[in-house]
């Protein structure tokens, strides 16, 4: 399996601007967010599919998504905080958190932040 653009970031060959990294999962901004704060949370272990995870890599996942989803609440104070899993974007398995207001939130704006705003984003929900 050729290594994934999230592969390339995992291993330090691509820029990403990090909010969480263990040693088994990472957690960064998308470069495409549909709101500010809006985060992947990506295992280091490259599947393509959620599905083909061992199951030992899909609970860990769930708990640190879990894990960073209520810091988002509590950081950015957003009324709901949706998980997205469609994979279609990239073939590693990630899970999108995404601060919300209202139910429709999750449909798809036209947003492109400069790497500044990225910065300052990732700064505000580093986790220690």
């Amino acid at each position: 399996m050729t290594d994934s653009v999230f592969t390339k970031i995992i291993n330090g060959e691509l820029p990403a601007h990090r909010i969480y990294e263990d040693d088994k999962v990472i957690s960064i901004l998308t470069i495409e967010p549909m709101f500010p704060g809006h985060v992947l949370v990506i295992p280091k272990n490259q599947a393509d599919h959620i599905w083909d995870l061992p199951d030992d890599d899909y609970t860990y996942l769930w708990k640190i998504v879990r894990k960073i989803g209520q810091h988002i609440k509590d950081t950015l104070r957003p009324k709901r905080v949706g998980i997205v899993v469609e994979g279609f974007g990239v073939p590693h398995v990630h899970v999108h958190l995404v601060p919300i207001n209202y139910g429709n939130d999750l449909k798809s704006p036209d947003t492109n932040p400069s790497d500044d705003e990225l910065a300052k984003m990732a700064a505000k929900l580093k986790m220690v």
